[in-house]
């Protein structure tokens, strides 16, 4: 019996006002790091109107002046507009930033302390974290999320080299995948809104997002006569961004992810530094399987790891291949226990995490994007040899 089903995934823009919000605390993050490497950064940011605040915990020895970081990445979102209320030269700033508390450093840090078990390097909060993987695409990633930021990442191309003067920074994409199966066959369905100039016309929008941005991006087999494409569906969006919305730090956890397919165990990514094991064992726990997967093992892979503030090793580490698996999977789990070790310390070594990489994650998805280094497949011959 043929198994059909129907499963939809969203992205959003640069422009968009919780993006935007990740992008100032990942830019205050970068630039902590681009100075002091040890630098611990929990930065969040609320963004309304023409009002800037960041607020968090901060201890670093880097210089920072955080007026100009934040005013530089709303410039490079494009928020630079006469018309535009939240204006990178215009905005009003708020800084709440403190230090980090002394009772989670001592935590975090690599010392001996009353009360803690090691000297060792302890995570920073309790937690538990999920990475996904598929052979669905070249990325391994599902379908209906890359689509998504694909239509996304080519609008703002379009937007940014000026093609058309009409379009503003806030947008969103949401694509629908029709499985067979188990495999993707088909769009049923295209969604976008884009902030637009009030003077063009609806139809021209329409037109023109169909022809070179939806076709552009989705290959011609996956659409046929009844794909539907909703654009700009109420008819107009002229005002966005953070004049028509609140913006907020990590609330777009999905969008980040894996759009839905895939779970998340809750905590954001974009401010913190990799001391922080929601975001870098939700990066670790995506390398692994990501390189299961290549090596063979599964078809799909996901994987789960929980932590206990201050304490190095996890409490837990669970791999599930979802009926895949081309070994059993106890030998998958004793390979990745083998390979790779999930001490936060050894995560940050492994992946090379003190780096000012981090805007780059900010858009599109933290995952499938090949340059990242939790994205690089060099552990595929070591869990093959580990497996036998």
């Amino acid at each position: 019996m043929s198994n059909s089903f129907v499963f939809s995934s969203e992205s959003v823009g640069e422009g968009h006002p919780d993006k935007v919000a990740d992008l100032i605390s990942d830019s205050v993050l970068d630039a902590c790091l681009e100075q002091d490497k040890t630098s611990r950064v929990a930065c969040e940011t609320l963004v309304k109107s023409n009002q800037v605040v960041i607020a968090g915990e901060i201890t670093t020895a880097a210089k920072i002046n955080y007026e100009q970081v934040i005013r530089a990445a709303i410039r490079d979102i494009g928020y630079t507009h006469d018309d535009d209320v939240f204006h990178a030269d215009r905005v009003f700033i708020h800084n709440l930033l403190t230090r980090q508390s002394p009772d989670i450093a001592q935590g975090v840090d690599a010392r001996a302390a009353d009360g803690k078990d090691t000297a060792e390097q302890g995570a920073g909060d309790q937690g538990l974290m999920f990475g996904y993987a598929c052979n669905e695409t070249p990325e391994m990633m599902p379908t209906a999320i890359m689509f998504a930021h694909r239509l996304g990442r080519e609008l703002t191309k379009v937007r940014k080299a000026g093609v058309v003067g009409w379009l503003r920074p806030d947008a969103k994409s949401q694509v629908s995948i029709r499985y067979e199966n188990d495999r993707p066959v088909k769009v049923e369905n295209v969604v976008i809104s884009t902030q637009h100039a009030a003077s063009v016309k609806h139809a021209d929008i329409r037109d023109f997002l169909i022809e070179h941005v939806i076709k552009r991006v989705i290959p011609a087999e996956m659409i046929d006569s009844s794909t539907q494409f909703f654009i700009n569906p109420t008819g107009r969006f002229v005002v966005g961004g953070p004049e028509g919305d609140s913006g907020l730090t990590g609330r777009k956890i999905i969008v980040d992810t894996y759009g839905g397919w895939g779970r998340h165990g809750g905590g954001a990514f974009s401010g913190k530094d990799p001391s922080k094991v929601d975001r870098s064992a939700a990066y670790m726990c995506r390398w692994v399987a990501k390189n299961i997967v290549a090596a063979g093992l599964a078809d799909i892979c996901e994987l789960q790891v929980a932590y206990a503030i201050g304490h190095p090793e996890p409490v837990s580490i669970w791999v599930d291949a979802m009926g895949t698996a081309k070994v059993p999977e106890t030998k998958i789990s004793e390979a990745v226990r083998k390979v790779f070790s999930f001490k936060p310390a050894a995560i940050v070594k492994q992946l090379d995490l003190l780096r000012p990489i981090y805007r780059s994650t900010t858009n599109y998805g933290h995952f499938g994007k090949a340059e990242l280094p939790w994205e690089q497949l060099n552990r595929v011959n070591e869990l093959r040899a580990a497996v036998k």
